[in-house]
């Protein structure tokens, strides 16, 4: 039977070694994963290559169309080549050259309505660059979060096994409920299920990480145990004016706005007639060589159910352009002040928990064990107060994941570095 004095040291010994936990070996900091990111992920390969085909396209857009050549001949007296020439003037073999010429402005026009969208692709490669790295964050933190649960589990569950073993034996001699045994074993059944959850949770991490790594199979991946939260250094109205100048999702949107009203632009000038410049030379034999010159022009008789229906959708295109970027702006900015706002209560439960709450909840839990060891204090309220302290301990670190998670979205939001 265990003695009064066992049953202090084996208390003491488990219930306050609570997260003294190293760094382990080989954890992977989030800045060099972020670099791999940044040159694997496939997403992002994606995104720069599309940019890198949208850069080709003003020269395309601005250049004139493909001239045409003609190699021809007229015969006289039948239908071989070159017949009755030198003799009838319609005779003649040649070569003419045309080239169709798009009314002025026009070309200019298409090549900065290109170079727009080229910009656009710009601003969604760097959008895609910030989802991933906030993605990546994001499942990073979360990953730190089920990780150091796990550990924080374990150690509970080992304090656990020894207080259950001692309510065992003093319930053997007379000196506990069995309510006592059951409440601790129930609580490591409880214990067990957190364990399952947190594990799933990791390997789903696992598993997310190193999509984003394009490292399938990546297995286990290490992180570092000590991860302070930091400060909020930023104020709301910052990351609010630097989203509305420098968030790549909104510049995508401005930047369609400007491609649209350049459009309707161009449309209004296909009230202008294109024209076909073409000349030509035709050898006539022994008689004077003819030259040809012409100049054809597109009339736009049709403009009534033609381009003035052109002019009213690039209109309505570009109102609609606009109001998308409206909507982009106040889109983002409703989840600017949310995930502001989660970050700044999660910092503020954060230093409650660490500052206040953990600290009082550690001197009841002293407090209640050795009014235990007297008799003064029955089992539950040892096992209440240790409870609040397991408790405890796993809410504040979940406030510090959940102060990582909404800084990596406010990154991604606002195109800003704050991850401290």
């Amino acid at each position: 039977m265990p003695t009064l004095l066992s049953e202090k040291e084996m208390m003491s010994r488990y219930l306050f070694c609570i997260l003294a936990l190293a760094a382990p070996a080989g954890a992977q900091p989030l800045p060099s994963l972020v670099e791999e990111a940044l040159r694997n992920n496939r997403e992002i390969l994606a995104a720069q290559k599309r940019y890198e085909a949208a850069r080709q396209r003003p020269s395309q857009a601005s250049s004139l169309p493909d001239p045409t050549v003609s190699v021809g001949y007229t015969s006289n007296g039948g239908p071989w080549p070159v017949a009755g020439i030198g003799r009838e003037a319609t005779s003649n073999a040649g070569i003419a050259i045309s080239q169709e010429m798009p009314f002025p402005g026009k070309r200019k026009l298409r090549g900065e309505i290109a170079g727009k969208e080229a910009d656009a692709e710009f601003e969604q490669y760097l959008a895609v660059r910030l989802n991933v790295v906030s993605r990546l964050k994001q499942a990073y933190h979360e990953l730190h979060h089920s990780t150091t649960g796990i550990a924080f589990v374990k150690r509970y569950q080992d304090v656990l096994r020894n207080i259950l073993r001692i309510s065992e034996a003093r319930y053997a001699v007379g000196r506990a409920a069995q309510q006592d045994v059951f409440k601790a074993q129930t609580q490591f059944s409880i214990f067990e299920t957190q364990l399952l959850r947190y594990e799933q949770e990791r390997d789903s991490k696992e598993i997310e990480i190193g999509a984003l790594l394009n490292r399938p199979g990546a297995g286990r991946i290490e992180v570092p145990e000590d991860m302070a939260p930091g400060e909020l250094t930023v104020t709301l109205e910052e990351m609010l004016a630097h989203a509305r100048t420098q968030a790549p999702a909104l510049a995508r949107e401005q930047k369609m706005v400007e491609q649209s009203e350049l459009a309707a632009n161009l449309a209004r000038k296909s009230y202008y007639p294109d024209y076909t410049v073409s000349g030509g030379y035709f050898n006539q034999g022994g008689l004077p060589p003819m030259w040809q010159f012409r100049v054809d022009f597109k009339l736009p008789a049709w403009f009534g159910t033609k381009q003035r229906a052109e002019v009213n959708e690039r209109v309505f295109t570009a109102s609609q352009a606009r109001h998308d970027y409206e909507a982009a702006d106040v889109g983002i900015q409703a989840s600017i002040r949310e995930q502001y706002t989660l970050a700044a209560t999660a910092r503020k439960l954060i230093d409650l928990y660490q500052k206040s709450v953990i600290p009082e909840a550690q001197l009841a839990l002293e407090s209640s064990i050795a009014s235990y060891q007297t008799g003064a204090l029955d089992f539950l309220s040892v096992f209440s107060n240790f409870m609040n302290v397991v408790d405890y301990e796993l809410m504040s670190h979940e406030e510090v994941m959940q102060f990582h998670v909404a800084l990596a979205k406010l990154e991604e939001l606002t195109g800003m570095e704050m991850q401290p």
